[in-house]
Parts: structure tokens; sequence; C-alpha cells
């Protein structure tokens, strides 16, 4: 292939930034980490840090199973494997996240169906996503965007009442508590990422919880043993195509020890977002991601504001270049969000019938495009964020963010 420019991520990501407010890099990092560390050195690489680390991260969720992953993007993957429905089954997804919700998906024969937001959100919810069940429909996988966490009991109704299985990627929203019960605990099982960038960053890192012990081995059979079983008398069989999606013990050590710190963290983020939050809903023209009435804590990972187009003379790209430029760090659009418009293999499959689109065991056509979700489309062509947000805030950040949104606000005014 042609040489491109590769995305990036973790601190690769942040190199050369530049502006007024925190950076989350360098990462603080929890004061046991060399400790632990130093205990798998020791033992000469026998100690068991990663099953150290699911039990405490259980624990600390209230969930019985914890399955660590070496990232979130397996940790999805390794739920799509382990659920093993028939190629062609149709899975619900939230259209504004990111690739790795999807990977699982398509690398296991299934078809991603896009849920659109509830107008003037970053979310779905019970009606936008009714209107894509079909008796093809085998599950709905919510994505927390951002650690705003969507209406999930008429979710879960909705999915009962078709018995469906609902899933989660919460990776952006670590600890968010919804009508007081952690992102995570809603449905089937969850994904989480523990990636350097995420709010519990360590170098690398995810897993996946469930109370269900019969998935719990599923995934660590399918996800971690690479499928394989011991026959005796001739070893390994591999009996279904499998993944050794295994939490490295290093990277195990340093989400423990971020474990410890993360609570505080937090909670000091929810209360700086929602300081920055009140003081930009101030500025006329410029509207803060709302926070629903039912998010107890909002655990945030991403700053987001929108605008009403009615209002200046400049697009989203534009107000997001000043603001870049008068101080705040890291701010840009987010139309890359849009996942229909942004994975664009997925309408050329769909064009070209390319398995799993042909017939069977696709029983009829698919598109993907910006205007399969027209209420997402339009949240994200006006959306600025700043993925910079971390718990380095305090409220003299938050007053001068909001200072330089009403600045760039006034000096584009109609």
């Amino acid at each position: 292939m042609k040489p491109v420019e590769r995305a990036k991520y973790g601190a690769a990501a942040h190199a050369g930034l530049v502006g007024a407010l925190p950076d989350p890099f360098p990462r603080t990092i929890g004061p046991s980490a060399v400790r632990y560390l130093t205990e798998i050195i020791a033992s000469g690489l026998t100690f068991d840090m990663m099953g150290r680390f699911e039990q405490a991260f259980a624990r600390e969720l209230g969930v019985k199973h914890c399955v660590a992953t070496p990232g979130c993007t397996p940790a999805l993957a390794m739920l799509a494997a382990a659920f093993g429905f028939e190629p062609g089954s149709e899975i619900i997804v939230s259209s504004v996240t990111d690739y790795g919700t999807i990977q699982g998906l398509v690398r296991e024969n299934y078809i991603p169906v896009f849920a659109d937001t509830e107008p003037g959100t970053i979310n779905i919810s019970a009606r936008t996503i009714e209107a894509c069940i079909t008796d093809r429909t085998r599950a709905v996988l919510v994505v927390h965007m951002t650690g705003l966490i969507p209406d999930m009991d008429p979710i879960n109704a909705l999915a009962e009442k078709h018995g469906l299985i609902v899933y989660e990627d919460a990776c952006q929203a670590i600890f968010s508590e919804y009508k007081g019960r952690y992102a995570g605990t809603f449905g089937k099982a969850a994904g989480f990422s523990f990636d350097a960038e995420k709010t519990l960053g360590s170098d690398v890192g995810g897993c996946v919880v469930t109370n269900d012990g019969e998935l719990a081995e599923r995934l660590r059979f399918v996800g971690q043993s690479r499928g394989g079983e011991m026959a005796p008398g001739f070893g390994r069989k591999h009996v279904v195509p499998g993944y050794a999606y295994r939490m490295p013990q290093c990277t195990a050590a340093i989400c423990l020890a971020q474990l410890e710190i993360i609570r505080e963290q937090v909670a000091h983020r929810d209360k700086m977002v929602r300081l920055l939050s009140s003081l930009i809903a101030e500025i006329p023209g410029v509207s803060p991601l709302p926070i629903p009435d039912w998010q107890d804590v909002y655990s945030c990972w991403m700053v987001c504001i929108t605008l009403d187009s009615e209002a200046f003379t400049c697009g989203s790209g534009e107000f997001a270049r000043q603001l870049s430029e008068a101080g705040i760090t890291g701010a840009g659009t987010g139309r890359y969000y849009l996942l229909p418009a942004a994975c664009t293999f997925l309408e050329e499959n769909a064009r070209n019938k390319v398995y799993p689109y042909s017939m069977p065991p696709a029983s009829r056509e698919y598109s993907y495009g910006a205007d399969n979700c027209p209420n997402a489309r339009d949240f994200l062509e006006n959306m600025i964020r700043w993925s910079t947000f971390c718990e380095k805030y305090q409220p003299e950040h938050c007053e001068l963010a909001a200072d330089i949104v009403r600045q760039v606000a006034d000096g584009n005014r109609r």
C-alpha cells in the first residue's frame, strides 16, 4: 500500500500539543506501581499479577468476573467471539463511537447496524434502538460516549421484550454512575479500556466484566487460550478459532496501582466537568454536552461543546482552530466519531456484497454513510472536543477554558 499518515494513540497522539490547559501526559501513576513491578521481576515471571488485578477490579466494580485483556479493542473482540452468533447476525451499535467498538463484530462476520443518537446528544436511546430491530438482531452494544451513560432502564426493557443481549462499551466511562450503579454493570457484559490516554491509564490494557460464569469461562477459553483444549496423549486441540488476548503482567501491575487512585480522580473529574459545563452554558450560542439527571457521577474522559451554526460566521473547524491557537490544548472537531461514515470499508463491502453482505447469509441489502444517522451527523458537524481533559484540571483551568471559548465566540458572532 502507498505510504499514509497512520493514526497515533496514547502519548504519541499528544506529542507536540501546546496550550494553556493541563495535558494528561505525563500521567500520574499510582505510588504502588514500582512495588508491583518489582514483585513480578523478583518472582522470575511466576507471579500472577493479571489474576490479582482481575480480582481487585471485579471487587471494586461489584461484579463476579473480570477477564483482563491487552486493550479495549481486544476486550470487545473477545466478547464478539464468545457470544458465537451465526454469521450475518445484526448487532445494533451506537453510531457515535470508535472503530474499536466494532472491530470484533466485523471479524466475527456480524453485521453492525448503527442506531442514531437522540437529537442534541451524543448517545443512543431505546427509541433510536427500536427503529433498528429486525428478526436478525441478536444484541445491542451500547457505548457510554465521553463517560455519559444513556438511559439504560428503557434500553434493557426493550431488549428483554425482543429477547436481545445488551452489552456495554464502557471504555470512556470507568466508574461513571447511573442511578447508583456503575457503567459496565447494566447488561450481560462490558468492555473497559486502560490504554495510556484513558481515565485509568496504564501503558495499554483493558478487560471484560460479567456476572455470567459460563460467559466468563467462554471468554477465557476463546479469548485467552486460543480455543485450545488439552487432549490426553495428543496435546492441544484447537476446537474453535481463538485468540491469545491476555493482559501482560507488567501492564496488570500498573493497572492495579492506577486502580488504587482512580476513585479520587473520578470524583474530581466529575466536579470539574460540571463546573466547566455550567460556565460554558452561560456563553450564547455555545452548549456543553447535556449531563442527564440520571447521571450521578460523570467520569468524563473528553470535553465536548456544540455550536449554534446560526450564531457564528465560521464553522466548527475554524472555531476549533481558533480555540487551539488561543490555548485550549487539543481542541478539534470529532466528525470521525460518526462510525458509519468513518468506516468506509463497511460501505464498500456492503455495496460489493462481500461476505457477510452476500445473500446468504445476509437477507437484505445494507448501506453505510453519514445520512444513515442524521441526528448524529448534524450533532457532530457542530461539535468541538478536546480530549486532554484530565484529573489535573482545577477550577482556574475551567474558568480559563470558558474564557477562551467566550472570547472566540464573541470574535465570530454574526
